[in-house]
């Protein structure tokens, strides 16, 4: 029996820093490397402050554009009084993945031990996009995308995949 052919989404991913640009945006770059070299398609890529209203707006933007099936957010995900990226992502969710916070805190525990608790990485899905907001490290975006994301947006893996699911995510 043969292996079906991979199916490529469009993922946009979005660097939620005051202080990162694109040259110096390794989170952001590596997500790039990492969805293009599974052979996604890269949607769009953004930089926007920590201010959960610029997030909202490109956010908002992404989840109203049928062709983006995906997105990927680096940063805003601790504790500080700056990082506000579940505050600006959670009011649009229609349903959250808890399961993705705890596997990845739980993954994260391997390499960072206690330090993991001051994640607060969430996931869920708006108007049939997932969403996936990550720490602003570049080794928490690798553990996310090699660990958990990248099985999960591929179609091959079973017993089964978030995109199994588009289709019926508008039901």
């Amino acid at each position: 029996m043969s292996k079906p052919d991979f199916i490529p989404l469009n993922i946009a991913v979005l660097t939620i820093s005051d202080s990162r640009t694109d040259a110096d945006d390794k989170s952001g770059n590596l997500l790039v490397d990492h969805l293009q070299t599974a052979g996604h398609k890269l949607a769009d890529k953004k930089i926007v402050r920590d201010d959960i209203y610029q997030i909202r707006a490109v956010l908002s933007q992404w989840i109203a554009d049928d062709n983006i099936h995906a997105v990927l957010t680096t940063g805003g995900t601790g504790v500080t009084g700056r990082d506000g990226t579940p505050e600006a992502v959670e009011v649009l969710f229609d349903k959250t993945i808890e399961g993705f916070g705890e596997t990845f805190r739980m993954l994260s525990y391997d390499e960072i031990k206690t330090s993991t608790i001051q994640s607060r990485a969430i996931a869920g899905v708006a108007n049939a996009t997932y969403i996936f907001c990550l720490p602003g490290s570049p080794g928490a975006c690798k553990t996310a995308w090699e660990k958990i994301i990248a099985a999960q947006l591929d179609h091959r893996t079973r017993p089964c995949n978030l995109v199994m699911l588009i289709p019926r995510l508008k039901e």
